[in-house]
């Protein structure tokens, strides 16, 4: 039996798409080209006419990227840029014929993130999306690292680091020292401190919380921190 090798597009369409992009414009020639465009590049597309179906997308998924055609048959761009904005984190990219430094200014405080004046050239298409793309990946890192000082906890790994130290932390050492510092100034007792990390009630098993503290304050204090204990009653992470 013959065997035929899968369509280009639809081979791309197997792989793991480099992002989700929501494509909004009107105009169905430059609607169905961007979205082969874009689709050949290996993004997920989904391809839209109106604001009321972007609208309903939203509801549905959360994409990294939002192309979007400013004059709509339902709708402005830059308005809806502004009610959207506070719903979602994807990147915004305006497509649009409007050239006048007014409009690239509304477009900015609305909430837009980029803005592409027609007509564009595919590959300056593609870079820009390219470009939104590691800005978003960017601000997704770092919303995955919590730091205090020179200490570093990048909550995804469940690696800490002093500079660019690993600290080798154990789970149950990174699990309880993100608690602490997540609680930076707090007092926490060693019940609730235990079974946060330990997923089970402490029943008088100090020990074991003890000599965690300690490795960890060992381990921290070059950073300037320490783990103090609380007239038995606790822990507390702070400056040292």
């Amino acid at each position: 039996m013959r065997h035929f090798a899968p369509h280009a597009e639809h081979a791309e369409a197997l792989q793991k798409p480099k992002g989700i992009v929501l494509l909004v414009e009107d105009n169905r020639d430059l609607n169905r080209s961007n979205r082969r465009l874009l689709t050949l590049r290996g993004y997920a597309v989904h391809a839209v006419l109106t604001l009321a179906d972007a609208r309903e997308h939203l509801t549905r998924m959360e994409p990294d990227i939002i192309l979007l055609d400013v004059m709509l048959p339902d709708g402005d761009g830059f308005d809806f840029c502004d009610e959207i904005r506070s719903k979602t984190s994807a990147h915004i990219l305006f497509l649009t014929s409007k050239t006048e430094h007014a409009d690239r200014i509304r477009g900015l405080v609305s909430g837009g993130d980029d803005y592409i004046v027609k007509p564009y050239h595919h590959e300056e298409l593609l870079a820009r999306v390219e470009a939104a793309l590691r800005r978003r990946r960017m601000d997704k890192h770092l919303a995955q690292l919590l730091t205090k000082g020179a200490l570093t906890l990048d909550i995804v790994a469940n690696q800490a680091f002093i500079d660019d130290t690993d600290l080798l932390l154990t789970q149950k050492e990174f699990s309880l020292l993100l608690v602490l510092v997540q609680n930076e100034g707090t007092t926490l007792d060693m019940d609730s401190l235990y079974e946060k990390v330990w997923g089970r009630p402490m029943l008088g098993d100090k020990n074991t919380l003890q000599v965690t503290i300690s490795k960890l304050r060992r381990k921290i204090g070059p950073a300037g921190f320490d783990i103090t204990a609380s007239r038995n009653k606790g822990y507390l992470f702070e400056r040292s």
